[in-house]
């Protein structure tokens, strides 16, 4: 085999579609067009979603919902994954290296899923008031 006697296999190259070319290519007259109308013309066309005048579908649905975008620099950790951390401080730069918050958090919020039996001391991060108690009684406190 030499690069100059390559050739691709049989039917994976397709001859380009010449349209308007004559009754005999199959293609010709309308050109595949359809007749009349303002798509069988050239340059003109609709904008994407238009019905022909009538209520398009997304002004006809309700508008319902929102999301907020601050959501994104809050986080969660639970009393469980506080425990499986195992460290006796934790701050938010502990939870972003052990990855348990993502890194575009800027606001933590312990919430009361799981046990707590070792001792924490929470810096810069807040809790909901059963987390407050729950580390409260493992000796733990929150600054």
């Amino acid at each position: 085999m030499e690069l100059n006697t390559i050739k691709s296999a049989d039917g994976a190259r397709k001859p380009r579609r010449r349209v308007g070319r004559g009754i005999g290519s199959g293609l010709g007259k309308t050109a595949g067009r359809g007749h009349k109308g303002q798509k069988s013309r050239a340059g003109g066309y609709h904008k994407v979603g238009f019905e022909g005048g009538q209520m398009p579908l997304q002004r006809r649905l309700p508008k319902r919902g929102f999301k907020s975008q601050s959501l994104k620099f809050n986080g969660e950790v639970t009393l469980a994954a506080l425990e499986k951390l195992g460290a006796a401080e934790v701050d938010l730069l502990t939870l972003k290296q052990a990855k348990l918050v993502d890194q575009l958090v800027r606001n933590v919020k312990v919430i009361k899923s799981g046990e707590l039996k070792i001792a924490v001391k929470l810096t810069g991060i807040g809790a909901t008031a059963g987390a407050k108690a729950a580390i409260e009684a493992a000796g733990g406190s929150l600054a």
